[in-house]
C-alpha cells in the first residue's frame, strides 16, 4: 500500500479498458465503502458487465469529452485498468479538449503502452486530476510473495527464474515487453506487441514443429515491470489464462513480481495452476 492509499477521495474514477480486471477492481473498491465511476472506452470495455456500476462511454482520444465527465462526477482520483489494443493516430476521433493538448498527445504515441499511458495521464493530471494505480486503490489484488501452489519449483527452474529476470532487467530499457520464457537456460521468446499470451502460443507452436527439444514440464514463464516503469500504469497481470497457456507451451511454471503484478481472480488462478501441474511463485520485488 502506497502513501496515496490513505488518501483516495470517493468516487474513484476508472477509465476502463476490456477483460475482467476493471470489474475485479470496482468490486475491490466497493468491498472498502468507494463509489468506483466508469469511463469506459467505446468498442472495449464489457458492456454487460459495466452496466452493474454507475457509468459514463467515452471514446479514446475525446480527452475534453472525458474531462468534462469526470468533473461532472466529481472524480479526483483516477485509473487506467483493463486490456487496450493502441490505436492508429488516424483512427483517434478528436475533440477540442484534445486539440488543444495535441502536440502532448503526439508525443505520447512516440513510445510503448507505458509511455502512452502515463503520457495522457499527465495531461489530466496538467488539469487538476490525480492517476492513481492498483497499489492505491486494490491492494488485495496484487501478487503475493512466495509460491501459491502445490508444486514449486526446482532447482532447475530457480535457475531459469533467475536468467529471465536479468533478460528483462536488460532489455527493459528499450521498452519491449514484461515477460520472457526460458527453459534449461536458454532464452527462447520474449513478449513483444503480442502480449503475453501470444508469447506462450508461440512456445507451443515451435515445441510442436520441434524447434524446441527440450521435455515439457520444463521451463519457466517469468513476468516483471521494466525498470523505471511507472507502475500507476499497464502493471504486469496474471490469471488463469495465462497460467493454462503456460502448461499448454510445455513450461513448469509461472514466476511474477510479488507486490508488483495484478491478480483479479487468484482463487481460480490457483486453482487453473494445480488442475494443470505447474507452479505460481511471486518473487520479491
Amino acid at each position: 500500500m502506497t502513501d496515496r492509499a490513505s488518501d483516495i477521495s470517493s468516487p474513484v474514477g476508472l477509465i476502463a479498458g476490456g477483460g475482467v480486471l476493471p470489474f475485479a477492481v470496482a468490486d475491490s473498491l466497493v468491498t472498502r465503502g468507494i463509489e468506483p465511476v466508469f469511463f469506459a472506452l467505446k468498442g472495449i470495455c464489457d458492456p454487460e458487465k459495466v452496466s452493474r456500476f454507475r457509468h459514463h462511454w467515452i471514446a479514446v482520444g475525446q480527452i475534453g469529452n472525458a474531462e468534462r465527465l469526470l468533473r461532472a462526477e466529481n472524480c479526483r482520483d483516477l485509473v487506467f485498468i483493463g486490456t487496450l489494443v493502441r490505436p492508429a493516430l488516424s483512427e483517434i476521433r478528436l475533440d477540442w479538449g484534445t486539440v488543444r493538448v495535441l502536440a502532448h498527445v503526439l508525443a505520447a504515441f512516440r513510445g510503448g503502452d507505458d509511455h502512452l499511458l502515463s503520457g495522457i495521464g499527465r495531461i489530466l493530471e496538467r488539469d487538476g486530476f490525480r492517476m492513481v494505480g492498483i497499489k492505491d486503490v486494490a491492494p488485495d489484488l496484487l501478487m503475493p510473495a512466495g509460491c501459491l501452489t502445490g508444486k514449486t519449483p526446482d532447482q532447475s527452474a530457480q535457475a531459469d527464474i533467475a536468467n529471465g529476470q536479468e533478460v528483462l532487467r536488460a532489455l527493459s530499457p528499450f521498452d519491449i515487453g514484461q515477460a520472457a520464457v526460458v527453459i534449461d537456460g536458454h532464452v527462447v521468446g520474449v513478449e513483444g506487441i503480442e502480449g503475453t499470451d501470444a508469447l506462450l502460443a508461440r512456445i507451443a507452436q515451435l515445441r510442436a514443429e520441434g524447434r524446441i527439444r527440450a521435455k515439457t514440464a520444463r521451463g519457466v514463464l517469468v513476468k516483471m515491470p521494466k525498470a523505471g516503469q511507472d507502475l500507476r500504469y499497464d502493471l504486469p497481470t496474471l490469471g488463469p489464462r495465462t497460467v493454462e497457456n503456460a502448461a499448454a507451451a510445455g513450461l513448469a511454471g509461472v514466476a511474477v513480481v510479488a507486490g508488483n503484478t495484478l491478480v483479479a481472480e487468484p482463487q481460480a488462478l490457483v486453482g487453473a495452476a494445480d488442475a494443470c501441474g505447474v507452479f505460481v511463485v511471486g518473487l520479491p520485488a
